[in-house]
């Protein structure tokens, strides 16, 4: 009997329930705008930014509206300035260049390797076009992080980590985002904690905090912030920063504080669940895993294989015999946009040059998310469905 896959791929689990009261507790009080308290009171976003610089060992930590605008105040705060080039990944997720050209500045596109990863012999080759660099751990997929911090400081280039996909990730015991000058996070509901929308950035830099907070919006507040620079800092550039308003609310903050906690234990069920299909997955013919760097401790909420050198009509086949036994596939190797899966000529306010090495890759990465709902018996399942249909189709090259 063809066995089929009934759950879904977009349900996340429930909010839990401390989450929901303190939710309810801010809605019951009404003052859900981070900046309006009573004599004494501690906002929750304040509170979150606290708890998450502590969690993430950062100076300081501002809570705002989006992964996506935590991206652009960070291009800001660091001085970047319309037609300013910006280093960024070939592979990466459309907000990524998006956050670079909303502020005019170009990107300039790095390769990527068959680990996923960018290409650092590229990057190497073109530090020398840009002061900054956005690195996207695109997927959870950590590269050498020592040789790319060692690479950029000595080129003198600041590195900005998008964590969307590694909150909760470690480079050699250090959370994920802390080798970097800024590391920006995304709590949209398809990521690690879900507020539906919203972001972080962490720094220990006092003026790149406080020029993010002053970004943000807090007009002169700044002292309502727990984890932010003395108040002399902010007299420095209060002045000269200007309001691009995007702040997080306390709806939203008193969301997040539960799951934060819980974030250790959701990334132990993420990898359980990761090594049960990345184990289902081994040996297929024709289809690559991904490999993954031991220095690195990974967070499987996805997961992404390689059909290289596969016809086109070959891999569409695959994701349309998957997806009629129930697993949703994406593919990155599309001529157009589909969903979330685009790639660096897709962007077309972006210039690049072609990069045969990374269209290869590109041409053949398929993604799947794993959510927490599914159960490891659901994992097993799925992996033996994809495995079953990318071995039929191989047969039949």
């Amino acid at each position: 009997m063809t066995e089929h896959f009934t759950g879904s791929f977009t349900q996340q689990e429930a909010i839990p329930q401390d989450g929901i009261d303190a939710a309810l507790e801010v809605l019951q009080h009404g003052r859900l705008h981070r900046y309006n308290v009573v004599e004494g009171e501690l906002s929750q976003a304040a509170l979150l930014e606290q708890e998450f610089a502590a969690q993430t060992g950062a100076k300081y930590c501002v809570a705002v509206a989006s992964g996506g605008y935590a991206l652009a105040c960070s291009l800001r705060a660091v001085g970047v300035q319309p037609g300013d080039a910006v280093l960024t990944n070939a592979f990466t997720l459309a907000p990524v260049p998006g956050a670079i050209a909303s502020l005019g500045a170009k990107p300039v596109f790095v390769g990527v390797t068959e680990a996923l990863v960018i290409d650092l012999d590229d990057l190497e080759a073109k530090l020398g076009q840009a002061q900054v660099l956005m690195l996207s751990h695109m997927r959870g997929h950590l590269c050498d992080m020592d040789r790319l911090i060692a690479m950029c400081s000595a080129a003198g280039v600041k590195v900005i980590e998008d964590c969307a996909h590694t909150m909760g990730a470690l480079w050699r015991g250090v959370p994920s985002g802390r080798q970097g000058l800024i590391g920006c996070y995304s709590v949209q509901t398809y990521k690690h904690v879900n507020a539906g929308e919203g972001g972080f950035l962490v720094t220990d830099d006092e003026e790149v905090a406080a020029r993010a907070i002053m970004l943000s919006g807090s007009y002169m507040l700044y002292e309502r912030h727990l984890a932010a620079p003395e108040p002399e800092v902010f007299e420095r550039v209060k002045y000269t920063t200007p309001n691009v308003s995007g702040r997080m609310d306390n709806l939203r903050a008193a969301i997040l504080r539960p799951q934060l906690r819980d974030l250790e234990t959701q990334v132990a069920r993420w990898n359980e669940r990761y090594e049960v299909v990345e184990a289902g997955l081994a040996d297929t013919p024709g289809l690559a895993l991904v490999p993954r760097d031991d220095r690195a401790r990974p967070v499987g909420s996805s997961i992404q294989f390689l059909l290289l050198d596969w016809p086109t009509d070959a891999v569409t086949d695959v994701i349309a015999r998957c997806a009629k036994r129930g697993v949703e596939l994406k593919w990155f190797g599309g001529a157009e946009p589909a969903g979330f899966t685009s790639r660096y000529d897709s962007w077309r306010y972006a210039q690049a040059d072609r990069m045969p090495a990374s269209d290869r890759v590109l041409s053949g990465i398929v993604d799947m998310r794993l959510p927490l709902t599914f159960s490891r018996d659901d994992c097993a399942l799925i992996a033996r469905i994809i495995r079953g249909e990318v071995s039929a189709v191989w047969q039949s090259l």
